[in-house]
């Protein structure tokens, strides 16, 4: 049923709920696991100096992450691809999943209520609302 599991990752509490999921699933179902991890330099670009600085962090940051999915998924026995792409974290999902051939994505929410929901937005919520295959989503537990 799933060939191809795709988990983006930002390195967070919710993400790594999302990644316990993704692992099981890709166990259960034989599937290769995605990590993806998402560089937005946008919101950098206005930074006078420095901004690549910022966009080198982040990229170590989506390195780091990626290869923590890489290594659990491996305990488990899954096989794992790891990528840092650049971009729109909503677009580069959306082009990673046509690219890959990806049957599902599971995805963390940070479980965001209110006027916090509608303020913010939600990568998680443009994915589910835009992707064409099934999203799994995973709420933070409240403990964290």
């Amino acid at each position: 049923m799933y060939d191809d599991i795709l988990v983006p990752t930002d390195g967070s509490p919710a993400s790594d709920a999302a990644i316990e999921h993704a692992i099981d699933l890709a166990d259960r179902y034989g599937a290769r696991l995605h990590a993806l991890y998402v560089v937005d330099g946008s919101a950098y670009s206005t930074l006078e100096a420095g901004s690549e600085i910022v966009i080198d962090a982040l990229q170590s940051e989506g390195e780091e992450a990626t290869e923590r999915v890489a290594d659990a998924a491996a305990e488990a026995g899954v096989e794992t691809t790891t990528t840092v792409a650049s971009g729109t974290a909503y677009r580069s999902i959306r082009e990673y999943v046509d690219d890959h051939g990806i049957d599902m994505i599971v995805m963390g929410t940070h479980g965001r209520k209110g006027l916090d929901r509608y303020l913010l937005g939600s990568v998680t919520e443009r994915v589910v609302r835009t992707a064409d295959v099934p999203v799994l989503t995973v709420r933070q537990p409240d403990d964290e």
